[in-house]
């Protein structure tokens, strides 16, 4: 699969949050996540483990109760099944790449 960058096919799962799938295999699969300055992603927690990004920004992700400030260039792990959320800063771009495939995150 390859993926050409469009402003296409976004979905909004929070409000300030716009997540979109870039591309997808049997086990792996990346989304960008567009964020409004202000904008906070509940706390939760999924089996699949999660590798993220930090492109442009300011966010503060809470793992496992730990705040976390990331600036761009800033990366990360949340292993399957820990607690998470996050706080955005500034308006942020980030990439994350989920393993297994998050079937909720298909287009």
């Amino acid at each position: 699969m390859f993926y050409k960058k469009d402003d296409l096919g976004y979905k909004a799962p929070v409000e300030g949050v716009k997540l979109k799938t870039l591309t997808y295999g049997e086990k792996t699969l990346m989304a960008e996540f567009r964020l409004k300055k202000g904008a906070i992603r509940p706390e939760h927690s999924h089996p699949h483990e999660q590798i993220g990004y930090l492109v442009s920004g300011r966010i503060v992700l809470i793992i496992d109760g730990e705040r976390n400030p990331a600036e761009p260039g800033d990366s990360w792990c949340i292993h399957g099944d820990v607690p998470h959320s996050g706080e955005t800063v500034e308006d942020s771009v980030v990439i994350e790449v989920f393993s297994p495939v998050r079937e909720d995150f298909l287009p």
